[in-house]
Order: C-alpha cells, then structure tokens, then sequence
C-alpha cells in the first residue's frame, strides 16, 4: 500500500518511520541482485504526494535490481552499535514512479531539504509497504526489547521480550 495508506493503518510506526527518515536522511535499501543475493546500498528519501519515495541515478545497479525485481526492504540508518532509538524496517515493492507530477513534488522535497534538483534522467521510486516492523534493545528496561510489528490487512502489536544474555 501507499504511504499515506499505510500511515492511516498503521499511524504509530509511520509517524516514527517519518521522523527517524527525516531526521537521519538515510536509509538503507535492500534490493535483491540478479543471482538472487542481497544488495544494500545507503539511499536518501523523501516524502512527498502521499509516498515514501527514493530517487536513484539512472540505471544504476540498484535501479536496475528494482526494474527487475521489485521486492525491497527500507532500514533506518543505524546511528551507533548502542541504536538506543532502535531499528524502522519496512518490507513492501518498490513502484517506479512515472506521474510527472509526483516526480516533481518528490524533486520539491528534496530541493526543500537540501536546495538540489535531480535532472532527467532519474529513477525515483514509491515504497509500497506490505509489512513493518520496529525493534529498541533496552529502552526503559535494559534486560528487555521492544518488537513492534504490522502486516497489511492486520493491526500494530507491540511486545517486549527477555534479552538473551
């Protein structure tokens, strides 16, 4: 689903996914390669017209994993080994987008943050989110972690668990 679907269903774990995003202006972006292996590349995101959107220099490889196969994960960048505000996960497709008008509300965004323009040819993509997820060792109880967790078509639960030590 859509951003701006996903935030409705499921507004807690968007709101942080937001805030985390905009605040670290990274994220990293799993694609799957050719061969079927991983592929992680540090990425910048925006929002804008109701989508989380990734832009990326044009057939670049990992443009060209999306093209192909459009599975991706979304991972908040990991400030230090401590993580104390723990890790967003996103798991959904990748959409490219073609609308020019959505493209030029996403070049907007970023020119707002940073005062660039990305020039044609681009690739930019919309993350359709499928499933979430969100996970803090520690927070208020060191001995403990935090797991949230949401499915499309399902509600946010929220646990904690024993750390094994």
């Amino acid at each position: 689903m859509h951003w701006k679907e996903f935030s409705e269903h499921c507004a807690e774990l968007a709101a942080l996914a937001e805030t985390r995003f905009a605040r670290d202006q990274l994220v990293l972006l799993g694609t799957l390669r050719p061969d079927g292996t991983p592929r992680i590349s540090a990425v910048e995101c925006d929002f804008a017209a109701g989508n989380l959107l990734i832009g990326m220099i044009h057939r670049s490889v990992k443009a060209r994993d999306l093209l192909r196969d459009p599975r991706a994960t979304v991972h908040s960048w990991p400030p230090g080994k401590d993580n104390p505000d723990g890790d967003v996960k996103l798991y959904g497709r990748a959409v490219e987008v073609t609308d020019p008008e959505v493209k030029r509300a996403y070049e907007d965004a970023i020119f707002k943050r940073i005062a660039w323009r990305p020039h044609e040819p681009y690739h930019c993509f919309a993350v359709d989110v499928e499933s979430a997820g969100f996970l803090r060792f520690g927070g208020t109880d060191p001995e403990r972690e935090e797991i949230w967790s949401w499915r499309a078509g399902g509600a946010l639960t929220k646990r904690t668990a024993e750390v094994n030590v």
